[in-house]
């Protein structure tokens, strides 16, 4: 099955890194986050892959053609400029990069990559967050749901710590970013039926998914919710990669390969 893929924003939230490179490219481990995110992926068997580009596309269009070299063993005979390939450490990956415009929204992006999902059911996700959905257990609760689409939901945490107190101000216990049990949000990795075209108008380029086709969806019946407990992580600022780097150090949640 074919992932889809978001990695045409300009990231500004993180523009220390972004100013640089595209956000999928900021590397974790020293590997760009869209790496990540294809291997998880790859670890359930999904290896194709089609990237909706936009900003600086160029870096992620070079980043993929010459992987092969960059992760092989080479001879280099500059006498006559041949290469011998001796290990390949190349992934088995086919990835479709589509220029979808700078400033094309989300709906928009996908709406011109739709062609290259050949009318078949796919995957779709966001070119900056990492998880440990399993994603067998995501496609077989989207095939008993019968839905067009399913969207991973996940529950927000707070972005700041939370005091417990008694009445006369005594704190009784600190928690750290607490999982807010009773809201759940948009945490990316869907699977959708071709029928989503329906959703998606003509000119779509200003037009977010998260907007207008995640709620035509909904006001018809024909999105659900596939709860993950676990682990989820976004890279929007400097901080959540300083995260991510040391989770990556110590204890990688995402890594099923």
């Amino acid at each position: 099955m074919k992932v889809v893929l978001f990695a045409g924003g300009r990231g500004t939230r993180i523009s220390e890194e972004s100013s640089l490179r595209p956000k999928p490219m900021i590397e974790i481990g020293g590997k760009p986050i869209l790496w990540h995110i294809m291997k998880s992926y790859a670890a359930y068997g999904h290896t194709e892959f089609i990237v909706c580009l936009g900003y600086k596309s160029w870096m992620i269009k070079e980043y993929f053609t010459n992987y092969f070299l960059h992760n092989a063993d080479l001879t280099v005979d500059l006498s006559n400029n041949s290469v011998e390939v001796h290990n390949a450490g190349a992934e088995p990956f086919k990835i479709t990069l589509v220029e979808t415009g700078l400033d094309t929204m989300t709906a928009g992006r996908l709406k011109r990559v739709l062609k290259y999902t050949n009318g078949e059911r796919f995957m779709l996700t966001y070119g900056d967050g990492v998880a440990d959905v399993n994603l067998d257990e995501l496609l077989a609760f989207h095939e008993a749901s019968g839905k067009i689409c399913t969207m991973t939901a996940i529950q927000a945490t707070s972005r700041f710590g939370v005091l417990k107190m008694e009445d006369d101000g005594t704190i009784t216990s600190f928690e750290e970013k607490p999982a807010d049990s009773g809201t759940w949000i948009n945490g990316g990795f869907f699977v959708v039926e071709p029928q989503i075209a329906r959703y998606l108008p003509e000119n779509a380029d200003d037009i977010m998914w998260e907007r207008e086709p995640l709620d035509g969806l909904a006001r018809d019946g024909e999105i659900a919710a596939y709860r993950h407990h676990d682990f989820w992580k976004c890279m929007d600022t400097l901080r959540d990669k300083e995260e991510l780097e040391w989770l990556w150090e110590t204890d990688p949640k995402w890594k099923k390969w």
